[in-house]
């Protein structure tokens, strides 16, 4: 006890001179440091205590423990890659087995088309007759190769080849059966498209449209922010600001040859006060556009009938504004339309389908919703009333008096008032 005792006051500070305690100190301190005039650090105090103990060291967060997000490949058809089986061969029996039987039943579906391919050129008339014997054809030619894992492997990255029918067949039935064409058709026909501006629609043409992303709700972040385009889910609400610009449209057809198609763009929620309903107004007419599987999927900007923006009116129920891509009968004849943009306001859609030849039994179709905001106004005071062409055949305004023509707002009329009589007479005398 008395060791550890004498020990204990040893690591306490001195604060007496003491000659025996201060020999016992000394001999246990560590060397000063040297007193070159090139060192810069400041002397320590000899009488301070040293501790023999190490201090403790920081614990390193340990890199098994850090978790990183998976980084899939960028694929597509400019960084094209290979498909790889996922276990190398003879690791899994079942699957090497799996994986031959399917190729040995290509091969033989294959077989047979080349087969029936060579009877129809030597012409040699099959016993179903020659036009059934050409669709048989096409239906070998696409499962002869659409079980095969590198195919489906591509088609799924998007990597299809749509000059090859195996890739169209793919691409098409996942356009129908996955829920696109679904969600589509549905929303058409909940929101009263189908009828309200034709009386049938099938699609058959996959068509995709881009916008920018909304603007953030703050002011100061809308100018600084930088907003990126993404896709639009058929029958959403848009803000008006989004739509300010043409939107980027994407169409994927599954025919080889090229055909031409139409596009319309048309508001049928626009209020006509003459008798108490509702008229279609045109914004945007793209007539003559080449389309085939192998052709660029975005449409090309150039228009007959420019661009207008959507601009709802104050006080109206939510517009559905609508894309139709329709095809022409004749799929090699162009539309004849007159010089300069059409007349937009009480647009007829059927009327023109008609009278143009133009198909409803395939195309494609979307449609997005939108009310009235300030974005709207605005559109009004510096799109529409500062270019009166695209007022053109507005009912009783004429070109010089269509800068002056006030944004128009609409609601119930302001009931009568009982009391108006006695409020214009005075109460006391």
């Amino acid at each position: 006890m008395f060791t550890l005792a004498r020990l204990r006051v040893l690591r306490v500070p001195i604060s007496r001179a003491n000659s025996t305690v201060g020999t016992l100190s000394s001999a246990t301190s560590t060397p000063p440091p040297s007193t070159s005039p090139t060192s810069d650090a400041p002397a320590s105090n000899p009488a301070e205590p040293v501790s023999s103990t190490p201090s403790p060291k920081r614990r390193s967060k340990s890199r098994r423990n850090i978790k990183y997000p998976p980084i899939r490949p960028s694929i597509s058809l400019e960084r094209p890659r290979e498909w790889n089986p996922p276990v190398p061969p003879g690791f899994i029996p079942a699957y090497d087995e799996a994986v031959a039987y399917i190729r040995a039943d290509a091969a033989a579906v294959q077989a047979e088309a080349d087969a029936l391919r060579l009877s129809l050129e030597e012409g040699e008339a099959p016993t179903e007759g020659v036009k059934d014997a050409k669709k048989r054809l096409e239906v070998l030619e696409v499962m002869a190769q659409v079980n095969l894992p590198e195919v489906r492997w591509k088609a799924t990255n998007g990597m299809a080849d749509m000059s090859q029918k195996v890739y169209r067949h793919l691409i098409e039935q996942r356009w129908r059966n996955e829920g696109a064409l679904d969600l589509l058709m549905e929303r058409l026909y909940q929101m009263h498209v189908i009828p309200d501006i034709l009386p049938v629609l099938q699609p058959s043409v996959d068509l995709r449209v881009v916008f920018p992303n909304a603007p953030p709700k703050d002011v100061v972040l809308r100018a600084r922010t930088k907003r990126k385009t993404a896709p639009v889910e058929a029958g959403v609400f848009l803000v008006n600001e989004q739509t300010r610009r043409p939107p980027k449209l994407y169409a994927t057809v599954f025919h080889p040859e090229p055909r031409l198609y139409t596009l319309l763009m048309v508001d049928p929620d626009v209020p006509a006060e003459e008798n108490q309903t509702f008229k279609t107004y045109l914004h945007w007419l793209q007539p003559n556009i080449t389309l085939s599987a192998t052709s660029a999927g975005l449409l090309p900007p150039t228009a007959h009938t420019p661009y207008l923006p959507p601009h709802p009116a104050r006080r109206t129920p939510y517009h559905r504004y609508v894309l139709l891509l329709l095809p022409h009968a004749n799929p090699v004849a162009k539309l004849s339309l007159p010089q300069g943009p059409l007349q937009r306001d009480a647009f007829d859609v059927r009327q023109f389908v008609e009278e143009h030849a133009l198909r409803t039994d395939g195309g494609g179709a979307f449609m997005w919703r939108a009310v009235w905001d300030e974005d709207s106004s605005k559109i009004w005071r510096e799109v529409i009333s500062e270019d009166p062409s695209y007022l053109v055949g507005e009912v009783h305004v004429g070109l010089i008096h269509c800068a002056e023509k006030p944004e128009p707002r609409y609601g119930y009329p302001p009931k009568p008032d009982p009391y108006a009589a006695l409020k214009s007479v005075k109460k006391y005398a």
